[in-house]
């Protein structure tokens, strides 16, 4: 083979690379959005053929320090409002693509067989109630918005001090259903992926809905498909999807 030849080989072979990479892109995702963001991103590989996404599920604050750290993200998928307020000014998000896509509601669950049924948070603060998952509040949303809560009812330094902080809300909705703890903070949603172990004793009230942002990154290696995917999610096919799972529209 001639130099030229090797040389027009090595280009063909470096744009195909090039155009099989094209289609993917990996979304970091919120833990609670695990089971509904599967088939969400399977829509999507139907939808445009060629198209790869990779995903990864994790807390939402460990989900921000993975990217400022320089993790290969295209598409960031929170479940505050706080998490993308940092990674907008740590200048890791395109502030233009952000657009909330999903609401959630808190619940007190407690596992199926418990005898206890609380109906308030101030139950939690009776001696009939031992330990309590709670996100930890300084990476989890989940444990930010169950410390609101619990401020608001004046009964965070009485439940907190029974608390067994987790990394993130599936963690604490395992606590609960394995029997580890008498009772878990965690999102409706995850409430509905176990619901032969655990039963949701009631809905936590909230001063503001949890909404759901999501973003391409800055970073992002493929932009054209990142934007093309959060259009995906926030589609009717997409709403549909995130419905099935128990998520409300934005």
């Amino acid at each position: 083979m001639t130099r030229i030849h090797t040389l027009v080989a090595s280009m063909g072979l470096s744009l195909a690379c090039s155009m099989a990479l094209a289609g993917e892109i990996t979304v970091s995702a919120a833990s609670s959005l695990s089971n509904a963001f599967k088939e969400v991103a399977q829509g999507f590989e139907a939808q445009y053929p060629g198209s790869k996404v990779l995903l990864n599920f994790a807390a939402s604050g460990a989900l921000l320090q993975q990217l400022a750290k320089g993790a290969p993200v295209d598409v960031l998928a929170s479940a505050d409002q706080e998490t993308l307020d940092q990674a907008a000014k740590q200048g890791l998000i395109q502030p233009a693509s952000r657009r909330d896509f999903a609401r959630n509601t808190l619940v007190l669950v407690v596992p199926a067989g418990s005898k206890l049924a609380p109906k308030s948070l101030a139950e939690l603060a009776q001696p009939a109630y031992g330990k309590v998952a709670i996100g930890n509040p300084a990476s989890v949303p989940v444990g930010r918005y169950t410390q609101d809560a619990l401020e608001a009812a004046r009964l965070w330094p009485v439940v907190s001090a029974k608390a067994v902080n987790t990394l993130n809300v599936r963690q604490s909705l395992d606590y609960v259903a394995r029997g580890e703890v008498d009772a878990g903070f965690v999102y409706a949603t995850d409430a509905r992926q176990m619901a032969d172990k655990v039963k949701v004793a009631f809905t936590v009230p909230l001063d503001s809905a949890i909404r759901y942002p999501i973003a391409a990154t800055s970073a992002a290696a493929n932009p054209r498909e990142a934007k093309s995917f959060i259009d995906y999610v926030l589609s009717p096919a997409g709403q549909a999807i995130l419905a099935r799972y128990g998520f409300q529209k934005p």
